[in-house]
């Protein structure tokens, strides 16, 4: 019988003990011939996911966006409407465990599922609170959405390495990625065109209504196309990898063990660390950006909220151009520390540009940060994927994200008590200092490819078998020219 990988324990470990010990067996097995094919509904699979995802960032903005408005109408304090979108990460830290057990013992299309599905439930509880005495039904429709960010935000590099080649996976996160970021977009633009500040309370309360019920009819008609169209995996893995995963027993595998060994993997914890102090510093420029600008550039609302598309619009640019050099140099550990490097730059620019007097260096500086710094969001997760396969791919993003959130929430309470009592340039150093310190922790973090080691060695097995060289899984092992992943440190 043909020789194809079988549990990683035996398929990689060319003389690396911790391969092994982060792996559920150990125990070669001879396992029919792995056939591998991308199938061409992997682009569906990947774009109405991405649609999931950015209904569900726009449910976050749709208030903030126009907040003035929704003061007017619910009549509360700028406090009540925060906590709008505050709500989204104070739910997805203490959600995210439950949904990493579902998408490790049920699979991703039940994942997707449910969060499509609190998506759609959220957005039809909103449509009852448009009226000025029913602010908690608006509280309690956006809470139900945030659920669902729980479900849908660590899944791009799960479904990459589930459906994806090699040479594309890094490039479908990105796209993953970016659908988040055009929901966000989509909340910056669409809220204040289908929302007029108007002044008469019933015309004002039909123009949130015709928001609300379009925002439902389109979660709606994903959370259908999802039911309908979205699958688990393809019948045959896109990679070596993959198959070679998918070989381990479920007998082998606890969802517990495999939580523990990603907490002992000491490169994945660096990584853990520095991306939320990355993104949890985006998350606080992002959050009071509003804040900033209108203490530089009083009564630029609008423009304040233009440079936050701008820098959502650089950013979706970024993740894309940063997911394709992936896919064409696997320089993971290189690029990651280099876009690292240029987001601590980014920030230092605007940090001293933003008092200058000329809004038009702001668009220019924010939208660099902003290129840069979610440029940097799909690196983190495919670096983690290589860190810690055969992990499930969506338990290390699910931690990746865990940790931005609670940096988010730090550094925005931080950098906004800072802003107050001293200025904006003292809570932009703030950043920077920590933008600094998860620079350099970066550069510590051990590039330990083991899904590239994965893909190498079932291919030179392969290629030996071809050869007649190779007759069993395991004479894999003894064979100490197998070609290991390069580090790319």
């Amino acid at each position: 019988m043909p020789w194809t990988p079988g549990p990683l324990g035996s398929a990689t470990s060319v003389g690396s003990r911790s391969d092994v010990e982060a792996l559920p067996s150990d125990r070669a097995q001879p396992v029919p011939e792995a056939k591998t094919k991308p199938y061409r509904r992997r682009w569906v699979m990947l774009f109405l996911f991405s649609a999931v995802s950015a209904s569900n960032a726009f449910t976050r903005l749709q208030y903030g966006t126009i907040g003035d408005i929704f003061m007017r109408f619910y009549n509360v304090d700028s406090l009540a409407i925060d906590w709008l979108s505050a709500i989204y990460p104070l739910t997805y830290v203490p959600l995210i465990v439950p949904v990493l057990w579902l998408l490790e013992n049920r699979g991703i299309r039940d994942v997707v599922l449910v969060g499509s599905a609190f998506n759609c439930m959220g957005a039809w509880i909103k449509i009852g609170s448009a009226d000025p005495n029913l602010f908690p039904v608006a509280f309690f429709g956006q809470f139900v959405c945030s659920v669902a960010t729980a479900f849908v935000l660590g899944i791009p590099s799960h479904l990459a390495s589930v459906w994806f080649g090699e040479n594309e996976a890094s490039t479908a996160c990105s796209i993953g990625v970016v659908g988040h970021q055009l929901g966000i977009a989509i909340g910056f633009l669409v809220p204040p065109i289908l929302v007029p500040n108007v002044d008469d309370m019933e015309e004002l309360a039909h123009h949130i209504s015709i928001m609300f019920y379009i925002t439902a009819g389109v979660a709606t008609f994903l959370f259908i196309l999802v039911v309908i169209v979205f699958q688990e995996r393809p019948k045959l893995p896109p990679t070596l990898a993959q198959a070679t995963a998918r070989s381990i027993p479920a007998e082998d595998y606890s969802y517990t063990a495999s939580i523990l060994r990603l907490l002992r993997n000491r490169p994945f914890i660096l990584l853990i660390i520095t991306y939320g102090l990355n993104v949890g510093c985006f998350y606080a420029v992002g959050t009071l950006l509003n804040r900033m600008i209108i203490e530089h550039y009083p009564g630029e609302e609008v423009n304040a909220g233009r440079i936050g598309l701008t820098i959502v619009i650089a950013g979706m640019v970024g993740s894309l151009i940063c997911g394709i050099w992936l896919d064409k140099t696997k320089t993971y550990k290189q690029t990651t520390l280099a876009v690292y490097f240029m987001s601590l730059v980014g920030m230092i620019v605007y940090a001293s540009t933003l008092n200058l007097g000329h809004l038009w260096v702001v668009f220019i500086t924010a939208g660099s940060l902003g290129f840069f710094m979610t440029g940097y969001l799909p690196l983190g997760f495919e670096f983690a994927v290589e860190l810690t396969y055969p992990e499930c791919e969506g338990t290390s993003s699910g931690l990746l994200n865990c940790s931005a959130q609670v940096f988010g929430i730090i550094f925005t309470i931080c950098q906004g008590k800072i802003i107050d009592g001293f200025g904006t340039l003292p809570g932009n150093i703030f950043l920077c200092v920590f933008l600094l310190i998860g620079a350099i922790l970066t550069g510590f973090i051990k590039s330990d490819l083991r899904r590239q080691n994965a893909n190498r060695v079932a291919k030179a097995a392969a290629e030996r078998l071809m050869s007649g060289q190779d007759y069993g899984a395991t004479a894999l092992v003894s064979q100490p020219d197998a070609p290991p992943a390069k580090h790319d440190q």
